[in-house]
């Protein structure tokens, strides 16, 4: 079974080969307590019906792959978003490995977090020592300006004290006094990635500025802070930037990882690379507002800008699709007084023509979709504005004001009148609802395409194709650069979406002399 090294062959079709075949057949056969065939199909079939969904919805105390990942997983990432700052994770060694390697799959990028690395000692005792030697080792070893902590698991189920055991490391000479190490309770039992974001950016903003609010007045500095929230599209990042200069805009970008997640390969390791300064920081009480840009997961953040820094923190919808692009803009163009640039006009007008070439093939075409509550939200608006129909719309982690606004927006189109909304519910759930209600495209992350795979098995005509649009992406290259915001992102949505529906066209059409007749050369 060597391979050779005229024909090094991958997995598939290596394992196709008849000598593979044969040993994998003989491995069931000999150590696979597997149940037979037939009774698996049955099950199968059986997990596809509308008597199993209600006995699936029934369910209570256990989680399916849940569509959502834990708090400390978000408090890295915003962490990642500030200049030479280390993310460090109070909590076990296999957690940070965990986090490393989601977001290094996802970008294809090494990601820079530590750990204190606590075992079974630190269960029972409490885990001030590893914060003390953690600290100091993980300054002295990459020389961060910032050190950002966060918790796991462990550290919450102990209840360990960060400010305490921060306070205790640097009166004992481990890190200086005035080293900045903001810090955030993160428990992964609760929550979830954008929640544990939320409680970083928090973390880091009450850290700066909390206790230096005497010289601040708002509106001082003639900016605005923009606030991404859990973003894993780094387009999203760049086409802000680019927007808020198009338009000659004084901004802050707060927690900008764009560039540490996106180093060249040019023989130059970068540990740190770009980020927001610790200057724009503490500047930041300063601004005219501070706009969030995904509202319904940065809750913590709202009310700390609203009654810390006294900003408004004036209410937008994330700007996904043309009309809450054009709201953010408006919005961006009010607190500033700047016009909102021809360029921007005419990129508008570019994607007001690609809606009218592209309406007639997502016109009353079915999706369902999960994901974040604010991306799923700003997808289903999206999904209305070309007409086309979401039939099951699922967020793990939102609450129940978010599905009332849902609702509302929903039954404010005529495309939204048959669409359910449903909160609490997981990837198992989801399942169900693509078979009993199939839908012609589903939208969502890379673990979708499970469902694919299954729907697949039931038989062809009841295949669901997957439109990767989220996070993560694990399966496919490079769209972690791609956007969704602005009307560039609704340009590259908008594009992803039609052709997905023109290659299912062409799949479904490409039988020679029988169904052809659909098998068009221009649509």
């Amino acid at each position: 079974m060597s391979q050779e090294v005229e024909n090094i062959q991958p997995s598939y079709p290596l394992f196709r080969n008849d000598e593979y075949k044969e040993s994998l057949a003989n491995k069931r056969e000999a150590y696979e307590e597997r149940h037979p065939q037939e009774k698996i199909d049955e099950v199968f079939q059986w997990s596809t019906t509308k008597e199993y969904q209600e006995i699936n919805f029934n369910r209570e105390a256990l989680t399916v792959n849940p569509a959502k990942a834990c708090q400390p997983l978000g408090a890295v990432l915003c962490a990642l978003g500030f200049e030479k700052t280390m993310p460090y994770v109070h909590g076990s060694q296999g957690c940070v490995a965990y986090f490393r390697s989601y977001f290094n799959r996802h970008f294809k990028e090494p990601v820079a977090c530590v750990s204190d690395s606590m075992t079974e000692d630190a269960a029972v005792f409490g885990g001030q020592k590893n914060m003390m030697a953690g600290l100091e080792n993980a300054k002295a070893l990459y020389q961060p300006d910032i050190i950002a902590v966060s918790t796991t698991c462990m550290a919450e189920v102990i209840g360990d004290d960060l400010n305490a055991f921060i306070n205790n490391a640097k009166k004992a000479g481990h890190v200086e006094q005035d080293y900045p190490t903001p810090f955030a309770h993160t428990p992964s039992f609760v929550g979830s990635h954008t929640t544990g974001w939320d409680n970083m950016f928090e973390g880091m903003i009450k850290y700066f500025t909390l206790n230096h609010m005497d010289d601040k007045k708002v509106g001082s500095n003639g900016k605005i802070n923009l606030v991404p929230g859990f973003e894993t599209y780094l387009g999203n990042f760049r086409v802000m930037h680019r927007m808020m200069k198009e338009m000659g805009v004084d901004y802050s970008l707060m927690s900008d990882p764009s560039e540490v997640l996106d180093t060249p390969a040019d023989g130059t390791f970068r540990m740190y690379a770009g980020g927001t300064t610790q200057a724009e920081l503490k500047d930041s009480p300063n601004a005219i507002d501070t706009l969030l840009l995904q509202p319904w997961q940065l809750e913590k953040t709202k009310k700390f800008v609203q009654n810390i820094w006294h900003q408004p923190a004036t209410a937008i919808n994330i700007p996904m699709g043309l009309e809450w692009t054009d709201e953010f803009l408006m919005k961006v163009s009010e607190l500033t007084g700047k016009p909102i640039a021809a360029s921007l006009e005419l990129e508008r007008g570019r994607l007001v023509d690609m809606m009218t070439d592209s309406h007639a093939w997502l016109h009353g075409k079915k999706f369902s979709l999960y994901g974040d509550a604010d991306f799923v939200m700003g997808m289903t608006k999206f999904l209305l504005e070309v007409g086309a129909e979401p039939t099951d719309v699922l967020c793990n982690h939102a609450n129940k004001r978010w599905k009332k606004a849902m609702d509302k927006m929903l039954q404010d189109s005529p495309y939204g009148q048959k669409t359910e909304v449903h909160i609490g519910k997981d990837l198992w759930h989801f399942r169900s609802l693509v078979f009993t209600n199939k839908p012609d495209f589903m939208i969502g992350n890379s673990y979708g395409k499970f469902i694919q795979r299954d729907t697949f098995y039931k038989g062809e005509e009841f295949e669901v194709p997957l439109i990767r649009i989220g996070f993560p992406i694990f399966d496919r290259h490079h769209l972690h650069r791609m956007t969704t915001l602005g009307y560039e992102g609704a340009i590259y949505m908008l594009t992803t979406l039609v052709n997905a529906v023109l290659e299912q066209l062409d799949k479904e059409t490409k039988g020679m002399g029988t169904t052809d007749y659909n098998y068009d050369l221009i649509r």
